[in-house]
């Protein structure tokens, strides 16, 4: 069993910068960073209903990171850069570490269009060097729109990139697992989490949306086809124990446990066979009642076959008796007609 890490699933926070806003967007106001920010929320609220502020004015400063094996196992969740919380520090780290584990696979909820261009952006900002994810190799690239081999976003997944709306997002998606969703903080209130000094609590917050992101990832390998519900069933358990290692020195995976539900499982053990004769395609089920009544009537002919065998008297001896016969050939045939066996007659076709 490999501990090699082949999937990344992260989540990132971020802050908004409020000095390139005041210089991009007020600037002949002399507005401060702080007030450019709330100028801009105030707007944003009016415009959207949302105070959240386009990834293009933020830095990340809470970037969090499951690592997970081949074989889909939990095997470690780190916050980079706690308790600094530096946002060029978590941004290097975020890349290079990529790099370190060999380019696994990054998996999110909603990342294509806000946590992977935010990190993107950063390095741009910071001046970082990611040339193994800038590459040049047209639709192989691993920034393709629907590369998933690079980047898997649950929520193009289970929207069929975009094509239905995912109303709910990773809350909803988790609770219908019975996992905890959002607890006690949402993403629009980052900032004013950050403007309090309250950092590990942000950390905290994204720890636990990994987590949720982790069981839907694992419902998904089913839905998929890359693991079953047993199996998911036991990897649920083994991350369970791991959260309950982490809760003494982790108060983010204290409350993820006490907020924990277990998903209410329908299937009954007997069931999946019962399903599976109800979806069967009725040409399949067709063809399997010939396929039985060829066989039957094969193995009656066989039989019959094998009565004249005992009795020791072949067909070819016969009607060798019947053509020596005194009798003639006509009564030879009449014996044959009503008497014989008819062991080498074609089988009636199948109702």
């Amino acid at each position: 069993m490999s501990d090699a890490v082949a999937h990344l699933i992260f989540d990132v926070e971020s802050i908004a910068d409020g000095e390139l806003i005041a210089r991009v967007r007020y600037g002949d106001e002399g507005l401060t960073p702080e007030e450019a920010v709330a100028k801009y929320q105030e707007e944003r609220l009016e415009q959207t209903g949302s105070t959240f502020i386009p990834h293009t004015f933020m830095v990340p400063i809470a970037v969090v990171i499951a690592k997970v094996s081949k074989d889909f196992r939990l095997l470690d969740i780190k916050s980079l850069d706690e308790p600094g919380f530096r946002p060029h520090m978590m941004t290097k780290h975020f890349w290079q570490g990529w790099e370190a584990y060999n380019m696994p696979q990054w998996v999110t909820f909603n990342g294509r269009t806000f946590d992977i261009p935010l990190m993107e952006l950063a390095a741009f900002r910071f001046g970082l060097s990611v040339p193994k994810w800038f590459d040049e190799s047209g639709y192989k690239s691993r920034r393709n729109r629907f590369s998933t081999a690079s980047h898997l976003d649950l929520q193009e997944l289970l929207t069929n990139f975009s094509a239905a709306r995912f109303n709910g997002g990773l809350n909803l998606a988790a609770q219908v697992l019975g996992k905890p969703g959002k607890m006690g903080l949402s993403g629009d209130q980052v900032q004013s989490y950050y403007d309090r000094g309250e950092l590990m609590a942000i950390s905290d917050y994204c720890r636990c949306d990994v987590l949720d992101t982790y069981f839907v990832f694992l419902r998904s390998m089913v839905m998929t086809g890359k693991i079953d519900l047993t199996r998911e069933t036991e990897l649920v358990a083994i991350a369970k124990q791991w959260i309950e290692s982490q809760q003494e020195t982790c108060q983010a995976c204290a409350d993820y446990l006490d907020k924990w539900d277990d998903w209410h499982n329908p299937w009954q053990s007997d069931e999946d066979a019962v399903l599976h004769a109800a979806t069967q395609h009725p040409d399949t089920q067709d063809n399997a009642a010939q396929d039985a009544a060829i066989q039957d009537a094969a193995s009656q002919t066989a039989t019959v076959q094998g009565v004249d065998d005992v009795n020791g008297v072949s067909k070819e001896e016969t009607k060798a008796t019947t053509d020596a016969s005194p009798v003639g050939s006509n009564a030879s045939a009449a014996t044959s007609d009503t008497d014989q066996p008819k062991s080498d007659a074609a089988p009636s076709k199948p109702a």
